[in-house]
């Protein structure tokens, strides 16, 4: 078969997480550069085809227009191969299996955060340097983005990003189990599309996105988009990626049976 079922998925996110905690700190950081570009590379896209729509069109469809660019990000995270800080949240499944210590864990994750961040930033340097971004529509666009994010209040900033990253821990525990590239890509789409759409809030995508719009003029300091968006969203995340989906899936398909777990797809 070319789909692992859930047990089997658990198994390989575990050894994932004793790779990603074996990795050297360069290779974290470097790698962690990447995605940070990535997904930029992604949130960029959104902006451009969202840019009129939604004074012109449903604001609805406008969303999911933008939405539906966006998910390139994390396929070249996986596919290409780098690291993002809210996927490798799922380390904490060899956690728990003790594959891997928390020390090695929170390397990785500071490791990592920080070379997202670098990457983001230099991205949305680029590109406001770019001039491409001299349309009086994109300006817009990305600037009230930049005020949107860092007006949420930390119980808002917090929420959404827990719901943002159950989705995005969700769509790399899917790719996990198609052998395939073409199954990579529709298991990673669907639910990155969907916490776009849903107006959920991405730690690392938020790091290309309110610098953009500051950069291009958002009435934003970076203590404001730290404090009121970056740190809430972050922790957010977190609880979505490591705690949330993890610890049930821990439960329901590695502890009480061990691994490889044989259970049917339909279980």
């Amino acid at each position: 078969m070319n789909v692992l079922s859930p047990g089997e998925i658990a198994s390989v996110w575990i050894e994932n997480g004793k790779k990603k905690a074996n990795l050297s700190v360069d290779k974290m950081f470097l790698l962690g550069i990447f995605a940070g570009i990535f997904i930029g590379f992604g949130a960029n896209a959104s902006i451009v085809v969202t840019q009129t729509m939604e004074s012109n069109l449903d604001v609805g469809l406008a969303k999911f227009f933008g939405a539906a660019v966006f998910p390139v990000g994390l396929m070249l995270v996986v596919m290409a191969g780098a690291e993002l800080f809210t996927g490798n949240n799922l380390m904490t499944l060899a956690l728990m299996d003790r594959k891997i210590t928390p020390g090695g864990m929170l390397l990785n994750w500071s490791m990592v955060y920080l070379g997202n961040f670098v990457g983001s930033v230099i991205l949305a340097m680029m590109l406001a340097s770019s001039g491409l971004y001299g349309s009086k529509f994109l300006l817009e666009k990305v600037v009230s983005v930049a005020a949107a994010k860092s007006s949420l209040t930390f119980a808002q900033a917090f929420v959404r990003g827990i719901l943002c990253n159950m989705l995005v821990v969700l769509a790399c525990w899917m790719q996990a189990g198609s052998k395939d590239m073409a199954g990579k890509i529709l298991a990673l789409w669907f639910p990155i599309m969907l916490f776009v759409l849903s107006g959920f809030e991405h730690s690392v995508a938020n790091m290309f996105f309110v610098p953009l719009g500051m950069f291009l003029g958002a009435d934003v300091t970076w203590g404001q988009f730290i404090v009121k968006n970056l740190i809430p969203v972050t922790l957010g995340n977190i609880v979505g990626g490591a705690v949330i989906v993890p610890i049930v899936y821990y439960v329901c398909y590695v502890r009480r049976t061990g691994l490889p777990h044989k259970e049917s797809m339909n279980a």
